[in-house]
């Protein structure tokens, strides 16, 4: 059980930081509902932990997991209420396109608005993780991974300067 404990120690403490990220992409910067997310994700973690195959790293199972826990949180939240994220939408958009912090919310609503899976493959992208890992992660292959950042790149640009997806 020690062994057990110690060994989750090192992954949390080598993980957190990708994974609030991660989340708080999700979440559009909401740094409480992240910080609940990436809790969550690590409960899951110490739970499956014994179970871990190692089939792939430890870093791509753990993003696995993430993706899967904000995946979930959104569809459990489009249920109870599925106008708040238009809400939240149309409120970022009206946010001053003056400062950077602005165009990053407006980035991050765009985000926001991308269809699950390429959410999940473009804050993967941000996060750094190599495209190889991102397609181990999304279940794509590794073209197909790079193709859909290509075009989720030209239309979050076109997001972010147009308004639309």
């Amino acid at each position: 059980m020690e062994n057990h404990q110690s060994h989750f120690e090192t992954i949390y403490a080598s993980n957190y930081s990708k994974v609030i990220r991660v989340c708080l992409g999700y979440v559009n910067g909401n740094e409480d509902l992240a910080k609940e997310l990436t809790q969550e994700v690590f409960i899951k973690v110490w739970e499956n932990l014994a179970s871990f195959r190692e089939d792939a790293s430890i870093a791509t199972w753990i993003y696995r997991i993430t993706v899967n826990t904000c995946m979930l949180h959104f569809r459990k939240k489009k249920k109870e209420n599925s106008g708040e994220i238009t809400k939240q939408i149309e409120q970022t958009e009206e946010v001053s396109h003056a400062s950077k912090e602005g165009q990053l919310e407006k980035m991050y609503a765009c985000i926001d608005k991308l269809p699950q899976q390429q959410k999940a493959i473009i804050l993967l992208e941000l996060e750094g993780l190599p495209q190889k890992e991102i397609a181990k992660v999304v279940g794509l292959s590794h073209e197909a991974v790079r193709v859909r950042i290509h075009r989720i790149k030209n239309n979050l640009t076109k997001c972010v300067q147009h308004g639309s997806v």
